[in-house]
């Protein structure tokens, strides 16, 4: 049995699966100097393809989610990428995001040229930048990207500004591998894996094949000797097709868990014919009667493509890749047309499909988190930045297997969708300001709010409401916590004593604009 990759393995290695990204690196550099050469390898001209790739400059200032107030010391960063068509840089999202500063440079020139993030997709490492001085694109034109999947075995030159020097470097390798795979959940999208030598400082620069990009180098594989991978020449077009109107939209998916049809036991229950082939429905994406998959339905095809027992389709004669790669030719106005086997009858359906998988805790997808703060108490709604931050240390076992035990939600629920519209988490994100007002109170750092005077909190922004519109002599906090504590505090000295904390703590703000919309809003009541 195989669950769809969606949802593969236990609900902790799933979004940790989804929560830990992937190292960047790839290459890049690009101006005109030396006099045009044929590499022997590829037969590409080598001095189109360096004078197209650019080396990236990047200050970022990343969240802190244990520090919702503030954000993290500023970082210098350095990336690839490639001149495309439109007078703009292609690089990877996780190059420029949250840039406060990017700036490019040409292959062998001496000057930086400002530049600002015109689109990016962090769940497909893809961005788009626009110059200040378009003067530049005169002299360095777009790469040619090509249109086909390149085949195993190809010859592959990787160009970028890895660490280790500051010219461009160039490594030669072959195409391993085309897979359809997990990106960044829920996005999955083709990956082709090369074993041209890429470090961090790659990222973003082209991979080319002949005089031709077939994609952008985005990461590699820790641990492991040359195995590289790049985002192919498809992909990067769908991304572009997507911000041809000023936004990005996504992609869309089918979020349903479905398990293989290779066990016996399994066809003879659902009384299949012995030619028939497909993928069975575990659990349908959605339980109302009117959703177009039931359990126990087997889909046979994707449009008019068959798909196997493991799921797959192929493309061509010597690639196969998971079903859901045709959702991104096929679909038409948010579906999907499906065959499918339901009771033995063969039925045709159109499945809805959406870019968004809702989520009880979200990515924050280059925003900063939500916060609020009430006397010593940090407020915030969980993000699987907050939790990813706890999984990416040497004790994520240790705390994963804590909070499990406690009952915690960050863990417990960690790959739930929201039991209603607008539910939320919210953590207490950092240990107590310093106060008389949490004198004798445990840590409650990463706890869970449960109720305030007794009222289960739907999101962050009830929580507030709930303390805005409170009118009891005490405020009560309780917690999701099975051996946790109830906090007592007195409504008006927790009110009184925000502004003096804040003040002793350098914090500017007392929460984040959406929070404060609510706080400063006359209660409904």
């Amino acid at each position: 049995m195989e669950i769809n990759p969606f949802f593969a393995g236990s609900k902790a290695a799933r979004l940790l699966i989804a929560m830990l990204f992937a190292a960047g690196f790839s290459l890049s550099a690009a101006d005109p100097a030396p006099p045009v050469t044929t590499n022997a390898v590829t037969g590409s001209s080598s001095n189109t393809v360096e004078n197209s790739v650019v080396k990236i400059f990047s200050t970022v200032r990343y969240p802190d989610p244990y520090k919702p107030w503030t954000k993290q010391s500023p970082e210098e960063q350095t990336g690839s990428g490639v001149v495309i068509e439109g007078k703009r840089i292609l690089t990877n999202a996780h190059v420029v995001n949250y840039a406060s500063q990017v700036q490019i440079q040409a292959n062998q020139a001496g000057d930086k040229i400002s530049a600002t993030v015109e689109a990016i997709a962090p769940g497909i490492d893809l961005a788009v930048l626009k110059l200040d001085d378009e003067k530049f694109f005169d002299t360095h034109p777009p790469l040619a990207r090509a249109k086909a999947l390149p085949g195993i075995k190809d010859a592959v030159l990787a160009y970028g500004f890895p660490e280790g020097g500051s010219g461009l470097s160039i490594t030669k390798g072959i195409v391993s591998r085309v897979e359809f795979t997990p990106y960044n959940f829920p996005i999955f999208g083709l990956r082709i894996q090369i074993d041209a030598a890429i470090n961090p400082g790659n990222s973003g620069g082209p991979a080319v094949v002949g005089d031709k990009m077939i994609g952008l180098t985005f990461s590699r594989l820790n641990e492991a000797d040359n195995i590289g991978y790049i985002i192919p020449s498809e992909e990067i077009d769908l991304f572009l097709t997507d911000i041809a109107d000023g936004h990005y939209d996504g992609k869309a998916a089918m979020f349903d868990v479905l398990q293989t049809l290779e066990n016996p036991a399994l066809r003879t229950f659902l009384k299949l014919p012995p030619d028939a082939e497909g993928m069975v429905v575990h659990k349908p994406f959605k339980r109302d009667p009117a959703y177009a998959l039931r359990e126990w339905d087997v889909i046979t095809k994707i449009s008019d493509t068959p798909v196997d027992d493991q799921g797959m389709v192929k493309l061509g004669d010597d690639l196969r890749v998971h079903f859901d790669y045709e959702i991104q030719h096929i679909a038409t106005n948010g579906t999907v047309p499906l065959t499918i086997v339901r009771a033995g009858k063969e039925l045709k359906i159109n499945l809805p499909i959406s870019a968004d998988y809702p989520r009880l805790i979200p990515g924050l997808n280059g925003a900063y988190p939500s916060y609020f703060i009430c006397g010593p108490l940090v407020f915030s709604a969980a993000t699987e930045e907050y939790l990813g931050g706890y999984l990416r240390t040497k004790y994520a076992g240790t705390i994963m297997s804590r909070y499990s035990a406690l009952g915690n939600p960050l863990v417990t629920r960690m790959a739930d969708q929201p039991a209603f519209p607008g539910e939320g988490l919210v953590v207490i994100a950092s240990p107590f300001f310093p106060h008389k007002l949490a004198q004798g109170y445990g840590n409650p750092r990463s706890e869970v709010v449960q109720a305030v005077n007794g009222i289960p909190v739907k999101n962050l922004g009830h929580l507030v409401e709930i303390l805005r519109d409170s009118k009891d002599e005490f405020i009560t906090i309780e917690c999701n916590n099975r051996f946790g504590e109830t906090m007592i505090f007195p409504r008006a000295q927790l009110l009184a004593a925000t502004d003096e904390i804040l003040t002793d703590n350098g914090v500017r703000s007392q929460g984040s604009p959406d929070t404060l919309a609510v706080w400063n809003a006359k209660s409904a009541k």
